[in-house]
C-alpha cells in the first residue's frame, strides 16, 4: 500500500485552504521525472549521512526524498515541483555546518548539491573563480593554486563546500585580513522557489544598480534561494609566512594585546586567541609539540596566535620581529615563532576547536560576535553565567573580528537554554549579535526570535515571504516552526 502525506495545493481552485492527499509515490515519480532515477533516493535508500549536519543539538532526521540535481534547470524544476505540492526543501552541501540548517524535514525533500561539484573557471585577469555549490573548498583551493591564486574563506574544515559558505556566510580565523564570505563573493545564479533562474553581481568588483540581491542571499541559509553558480574573489599566495604564539599570565592583557596588533600595521591574515584549558586539550588531542615549556604552560591563562605573511622572506623576518617586541611590550610571557609542520599542525587543530569541544564533552557550541574591544567583559559574563548556571564555558575565537567560540557545558536541558538566553543577550546588549559566522539555523532560531527587534523579525518575514511565497524553502530555519 502506497503510503500518503498531506500537502497544500495553493493554485488552482484550492485558494480556498482546502487540502488534499498526495501520494508519496506521485511526488517520488515527479522528481525521478527531474533527475533520473539513479539520483534520486527514497526510504531505505537514503543513508544517515543524509539526517543531520554538524550542529551539537539537533536531532537527526532523514527526508522523505534526496534529489541529486546536476544543473540549475534540474533544481529549478525541483522547487517548482516543491512549490506545487507544497513539499518542504533544506539544501545540502557537505553537511559540515555547525547550526542544523541542513537538516531536512521528515517529510520532506533534500536537494544535495554532491554533482553539482565543478571548478567552471579560473579567471587569471579578473581574479575570479566561477564554480558550483558542491566544489569543496579543497577542491577550489587546489585549482586556484596552479594559477598562483587563492580563495581565502576557511572556516575551519576543508571539506566544506562553497555553496554551504554562501549559505551560512561563512568565515574563519582570516576573516581578520580578508573578510568573510559575502566579501569574497562577487556573484551568483540563484533559482527561486518558484523556479525562476536568476543572475546577480558577476565579475565586477563593485556595483551601485539597485538592491543587492547577492547579500541578501548570502547567509540567508537556503530560505530565499539556492545558490547553483558562485563567482568567488582570488587574491594572490604569498610564498612566505609564519606564526607567532604568545603565552600571557593575564587574560586582560591577552585581549588588550589584539587592538594593538591589528593597528600596528603589520595586517596579520589570523589573530586567534585560546584560553589555556583548550589549549591543553588540543595539544594532547593533536599531539602537538610547541616548545613551550610546562611552567610557562601551567601558569598563563591563554594564548594569542599571530600569524603573518609576505611575498619577501626579508620583509617577513621584519615583520616576525615586530611583532613579537610588541607582543614583549604588551605583556607576554615569552613569544615563539613556529615555523614549518608545527606552525601547520596548530593552525589546523585551531581549525578543528569544534571538534575537540565536542571529543571533551560540549553540550553545545556558541559562536557570538562582540566589538572587539568588548571581547574582555563579554568572555569574562559568559564564564560567570555559566558557572551560576552549575556548568562551564571555554574556548577560542577570532580575537581580530571579535568572533567568540564557545564550548558550553551544561547538561541539564533547561537550565543550558536559560544559560545560553542571558549569554546571547548580554552579546547583543554589548552590541553583538548571536552568531558570528555559523549561522542560525534551527538550533538558535528560537533564541533570535526571542531576542532581536520585533520589527527587523518582521521586515525579514516580509522578505522571506515575496522570495517563497509557498514557504518551501527551509521551514523552521532564521524562523522556529510556525512563526515565519
Amino acid at each position: 500500500m502506497a503510503a500518503y502525506r498531506r500537502y497544500v495545493l495553493r493554485c488552482g481552485n484550492h485558494s480556498d485552504g482546502a487540502e488534499e492527499k498526495l501520494p508519496m509515490g506521485d511526488v517520488a515519480a515527479r522528481l525521478a521525472e527531474i533527475v533520473g532515477d539513479r539520483n534520486l533516493l527514497t526510504g531505505e535508500a537514503i543513508s544517515e549521512d543524509y539526517a543531520h549536519d554538524e550542529a551539537l543539538t539537533a536531532e537527526p532526521q532523514k527526508p522523505a526524498y534526496v534529489a541529486k540535481p546536476a544543473t540549475a534547470e534540474e533544481v529549478a524544476e525541483l522547487l517548482k515541483a516543491a512549490s506545487e505540492y507544497h513539499v518542504p526543501v533544506t539544501a545540502r552541501g557537505s553537511g559540515s555546518g555547525l547550526s542544523g540548517a541542513a537538516r531536512p524535514q521528515a517529510d520532506g525533500l533534500l536537494i544535495s548539491f554532491e554533482r553539482m561539484n565543478a571548478v567552471l573557471e579560473v579567471d587569471t585577469g579578473n581574479h575570479v573563480a566561477v564554480v558550483q555549490p558542491g566544489v569543496t573548498l579543497a577542491e577550489l583551493d587546489a585549482r586556484t593554486a596552479e594559477a598562483g591564486l587563492g580563495y581565502t574563506v576557511y572556516p575551519g574544515e576543508l571539506s566544506a563546500s562553497v555553496g554551504g559558505n554562501v549559505g551560512t556566510n561563512a568565515g574563519g580565523m582570516r576573516a581578520v585580513k580578508y573578510g568573510v564570505t559575502r566579501n569574497n563573493v562577487l556573484g551568483l545564479q540563484a533559482v527561486l522557489p518558484t523556479g525562476e533562474i536568476i543572475r546577480t553581481g558577476g565579475k565586477t568588483s563593485k556595483i551601485s544598480t539597485g538592491y543587492d540581491l547577492t547579500q541578501l542571499i548570502i547567509g540567508s541559509e537556503g530560505t530565499l534561494a539556492l545558490a547553483t553558480e558562485i563567482t568567488v574573489k582570488l587574491h594572490p599566495r604569498l610564498a612566505h609566512g609564519a606564526t607567532v604564539l604568545a603565552p600571557f599570565g593575564d587574560f586582560e592583557q591577552v585581549m588588550a594585546a589584539v587592538p594593538a596588533v591589528v593597528s600596528s600595521g603589520l595586517a596579520p591574515h589570523i589573530l586567534e586567541y585560546i584560553d589555556n584549558l583548550t589549549m591543553a586539550a588540543i595539544v594532547y588531542n593533536e599531539k602537538l609539540e610547541l616548545g613551550v615549556p610546562d611552567k610557562i604552560r601551567e601558569t598563563c591563562e591563554a594564548y594569542l596566535v599571530v600569524a603573518l605573511e609576505n611575498r619577501e622572506s626579508g620583509r617577513l623576518e621584519e615583520d616576525v620581529e615586530t611583532v613579537g617586541e610588541l607582543l614583549g611590550e604588551l605583556g607576554a610571557v615569552d613569544v615563539y615563532v613556529l615555523e614549518g609542520n608545527s606552525a601547520r599542525k596548530l593552525i589546523e587543530a585551531r581549525e578543528k576547536a569544534f571538534w575537540t569541544a565536542k571529543a571533551v564533552g560540549a553540550d553545545d557550541v556558541i559562536d557570538v560576535v562582540v566589538p572587539r574591544t568588548a571581547m574582555p567583559r563579554f568572555i569574562a559574563k559568559a564564564r560567570e553565567l555559566a558557572m551560576a548556571a552549575g556548568g562551564g564555558a571555554l574556548g577560542c575565537g577570532h580575537a581580530g573580528d571579535g568572533n567568540v567560540h564557545l564550548g558550553i557545558f551544561c547538561k541539564d536541558d533547561a537550565k543550558r537554554k536559560q544559560l545560553l538566553t542571558d549569554i546571547f543577550a548580554y552579546a547583543m546588549e554589548l552590541g553583538g549579535a548571536i552568531s558570528g559566522e555559523h549561522g542560525l539555523g534551527r538550533t538558535k532560531a528560537h533564541y533570535h526570535a526571542e531576542l532581536e527587534d520585533p520589527a527587523k523579525i518582521e521586515l525579514m518575514r516580509r522578505i522571506k515571504q515575496s522570495f517563497d511565497p509557498a514557504g518551501i524553502l527551509n521551514p523552521g530555519v532564521l524562523f522556529p516552526e510556525g512563526k515565519a
